[in-house]
């Protein structure tokens, strides 16, 4: 089960990359628009300074890939955890659950981005997170050496 309980890390990983090209994609046209291009932009200057200036549906990608950078950290450290110390179907199911509610977080936040959905998703999200952070838990406190593969 390494493999298939890694894949939806390296599915996520995968994922933050598209939202970062889709962020640049809208952005980049958007800061040109603005009078603000790269060759423009100000020491120092940092994608907080486009909120105002950009118009708030082309912010939200950036924002999505901001969210991206941090819950997600700690999915990827319980997937390894998991799948190092064995992980069970159930496991698995939990991982993809919580890829598959991330995706549909950064396309509904990037498109529609409705806060009550949003929210819903999150938190659908963090259940799914908070169940693998257990089973991370309770497989390395529990953990008997003498039942691994030799």
């Amino acid at each position: 089960m390494l493999a298939q309980m890694l894949a939806p890390a390296a599915v996520l990983i995968a994922w933050s990359l598209i939202m970062l090209v889709w962020m640049a994609a809208t952005r980049l046209p958007a800061m040109g628009k603005a009078g603000g291009g790269l060759g423009n932009a100000r020491p120092g200057g940092r994608g907080q300074d486009l909120e105002g200036v950009l118009p708030d549906k082309i912010n939200w990608k950036a924002h999505n890939y901001a969210h991206l950078m941090e819950q997600p950290t700690l999915f990827y450290a319980v997937t390894i955890i998991i799948a190092l110390l064995g992980a069970s179907a159930f496991d698995v199911v939990a991982a993809w659950i919580y890829v598959a509610l991330r995706i549909v977080h950064s396309v509904w936040q990037a498109t529609v981005n409705v806060v009550k959905i949003r929210f819903l998703l999150f938190f659908l999200s963090s259940a799914a997170l908070m169940y693998l952070a257990y089973r991370a838990i309770a497989l390395t406190m529990f953990h008997d050496p003498s039942l691994a593969p030799a």
